[in-house]
């Protein structure tokens, strides 16, 4: 050591077979580093380094480092440079000045960040949406081209097999708000209003939106499950080699068959909250099933049902589009397909309550 610089010499081999007698060696000339203000070590004499030795030899240099020290290698044989380079970048720390930024600034770049990724996301939905109509056009104008078998394969899938879930759930949220209603409005003696709620409510809002937000959770994420996989293994690239368009072969016939299957849902569904509702009046509101029927036709006409049924397509079309894109997007990891997955599940929910809002603006502003 002269003076703060200490100098230390690295000879022989650094491989696993001496692991012991290195680590001492380590030990110790971490303890002599301490005291110096810079450190160098001559790897001139070194033979044979492995994984385990040039990492021994890091962590003596990133100690040094740490403590604010200078320490550096001297005479390194170039054929060991690169696997101590591979080293140093192992399990690197953040650096310290981002602990301590400005938390405006900090704000300010979430904020740009954010607008950036729902830029890109808009980008990616209009992309995939004109792509979906080009196929469109593409099976007007050539009818023999069209996935028939596909298409009603996914109808199966999306609409019938969805069945079940979509009457219990239904039928529950019909009961749930009836019981609410005649809890609450028996204390005013309206117990004939909530035949009115309930009505209403289910044939123009919640009947079509909660099988909406179930089909997105359903067969919106197996969508992009199934495009993602087929991304992972290549599939869809070996399509583009053999002269197809996947969009046309994979994407057409599932947005037809969502747009096909979630009207008939959204119905299927709006009847069986109906009917929850006329249980639980009867059973809880002491209302008979003749004079909720009666109620219930006086309270609502065919323009409910229409203003409910009308957005159960584009909903539909919504919920076709972000899942096929965000398969699409899928990268060569099991992580990448389950992070891709629950983004189209969250996306496709947002985008189609934002969709029953504008569809709530609009109606009003024509008298619907």
């Amino acid at each position: 050591m002269l003076g703060d610089r200490l100098e230390l010499v690295a000879r022989g081999s650094w491989t696993a077979a001496h692991v012991q007698v290195l680590e001492r060696q380590v030990e110790a000339a971490a303890a002599e580093a301490g005291k110096a203000r810079i450190t160098s070590i001559d790897m001139a004499g070194v033979r044979e380094l492995d994984t385990l030795g040039a990492w021994l030899l890091e962590r003596l240099i990133r100690g040094s480092g740490e403590a604010g020290r200078t320490a550096e290698f001297v005479g390194l044989p170039s054929h060991f440079r690169g696997l101590l380079d591979e080293v140093h970048q192992v399990n690197r720390r953040p650096p310290a000045h981002r602990a301590t930024q400005n938390r405006v600034i900090a704000a300010l770049e979430t904020v740009g960040r954010t607008t950036v990724n729902v830029k890109g996301s808009a980008e990616t939905f209009l992309d995939m949406l004109g792509a979906v109509g080009v196929a469109l056009l593409r099976v007007l104008t050539r009818p023999q081209t069209f996935r028939l078998t596909s298409a009603v394969h996914h109808t199966f899938r999306v609409g019938w097999q969805a069945l079940p879930i979509v009457l219990l759930i239904t039928f529950l949220i019909g009961c749930i708000i009836a019981q609410q209603g005649f809890f609450h409005f028996r204390k005013f003696g309206a117990d004939a209003y909530v035949v009115d709620m309930v009505g209403i409510l289910v044939l123009r809002e919640l009947g079509v939106l909660i099988v909406a937000i179930m089909v997105a959770g359903r067969s919106g994420s197996s969508y992009t499950a199934e495009l993602g996989s087929m991304k992972m293994r290549e599939e869809i690239d070996a399509l583009r080699t053999m002269g197809f368009d996947p969009v046309e072969v994979l994407i057409l016939p599932r947005i037809i068959a969502l747009v096909i299957a979630l009207p008939i849902l959204a119905f299927v569904g709006s009847m069986a909250a109906l009917y929850g509702g006329g249980v639980v009046a009867w059973l809880y509101g002491d209302m008979n099933p003749a004079t909720f029927i009666a109620r219930l036709r006086e309270a609502i006409s065919v323009e409910h049902f229409q203003v409910g049924i009308i957005k159960a397509p584009f909903m539909a079309l919504v919920i076709g589009i972000v899942a096929c894109s965000e398969g699409l997007k899928v990268k060569g990891s099991a992580e990448s397909l389950g992070l891709q997955t629950t983004a189209s599940v969250v996306k496709s929910i947002f985008l189609v309550i934002v969709l029953d809002g504008f569809f709530a603006i609009f109606f009003a502003s024509i008298g619907m």
